[in-house]
């Protein structure tokens, strides 16, 4: 049993001074104190800017049909059964993850109820909505389980150290070196801002290079394919086949998404790759965006995310639901399996 775990009488939780209080009652204040997310936007007749990374989304008829989607997935997955097992509480710092990420249903389904002191946490993760994050401290004496502690920086360029480390191939170019097109982006996470450069061409300040993986989908012409990998402990949990337009491959509107498992998408080495480079991360915790390069074959991790969003808008509701559950399960064995050393 995961040390700092505590038995619970079936249907209650045990507080910080030892009292005990009705699991229904904790739902209730969970879901009041988590109306606050409100105010995490500011509002404006024609768009809203997330605060924390200061993006800007105008509206559309696209992006409420979006939101409409993404509440019914929110009411969904609160009717969602938690996994059997003890109850385990997880705490997050230094943010309060929001119902948008995908930890906030996973949790839930897997049996957990968040808190807001550390030290009353069986779990406590490091959440931060940004691409390079200080590294964090648990709380004195803690001996649970502490998740993405060691997952501070996802920036483009580490992430192309990493996956370079864990594959042997290099997915980083010198754009003034290299002749022929290369992706210019950001090293900010999720900025979705690449486009195609001819090269030899200065590096930009800020910017990043990477080879242009062709990443045509054989069973659609006339889109690209992104692997996104949802994974836990280091292992991929479920992929989510992410389609668009070959016209749109930067962007983050989707065509179709088609929900997959691991085993049917890598192979064992291929699988064996991406824990190396979840370990080079730090990362037990993330999303990954992998393409596959339709003329070679070869993997390429172009993206980590470590405060993972999901599940994409335009999965379907009940493959949403799977694909939670199955990440449930896998979030649960992974915090209640042995801790090396303890």
């Amino acid at each position: 049993m995961e040390a700092g775990y505590a038995i619970r009488a079936p249907g209650e939780w045990t507080g910080g001074r030892g009292q005990r209080m009705p699991h229904r009652r904790a739902e209730l204040r969970e879901h009041m104190t988590g109306v606050n997310w409100i105010t995490d936007f500011e509002w404006g007749w024609r768009s809203v800017v997330v605060k924390k990374t200061g993006a800007k989304v105008p509206f559309s008829s696209s992006v409420v049909s979006d939101v409409a989607a993404w509440f019914r997935f929110y009411g969904a997955a609160q009717g969602m059964a938690p996994e059997p097992g003890r109850p385990f509480t997880i705490a997050f710092l230094p943010d309060r993850a929001r119902p948008w990420y995908m930890i906030w249903p996973v949790v839930r389904a897997a049996g957990g109820r968040i808190v807001d002191d550390p030290a009353e946490a069986d779990i406590v993760f490091q959440f931060e909505d940004a691409t390079v994050s200080q590294p964090g401290s648990p709380p004195p004496g803690f001996t649970g389980r502490l998740v993405n502690f060691a997952a501070t920086d996802v920036s483009k360029s580490k992430v192309g150290e990493a996956f370079e480390q864990a594959f042997g191939y290099p997915l980083a170019l010198d754009p003034a070196r290299h002749a022929g097109p290369a992706v210019e982006k950001s090293e900010v996470n999720g900025a979705h801002d690449g486009r195609i450069v001819t090269c030899p061409t200065p590096a930009r300040p800020g910017r990043v290079y990477q080879r242009v993986v062709d990443n045509r989908c054989a069973a659609r012409l006339g889109l690209v394919e992104d692997l996104r990998t949802p994974t836990v402990g280091g292992r991929p949990a479920v992929v989510f086949l992410k389609r668009r337009r070959v016209g749109e491959r930067f962007a983050n509107a989707n065509a179709e998404v088609v929900l997959a498992r691991p085993e049917d998408v890598y192979s064992p080495a291929e699988l064996e790759g991406i824990g190396r480079f979840c370990a080079a991360l730090g990362l037990d915790w993330g999303g990954l965006d992998v393409l596959r390069d339709a003329s070679e074959g070869r993997l390429y991790i172009v993206d980590a995310n470590k405060t993972d969003m999901g599940p994409p808008i335009a999965l379907p509701l009940s493959d949403k639901l799977h694909a939670t559950r199955i990440l449930a399960k896998t979030f649960r064995a992974f915090v209640d399996r042995p801790r090396e050393g303890g």
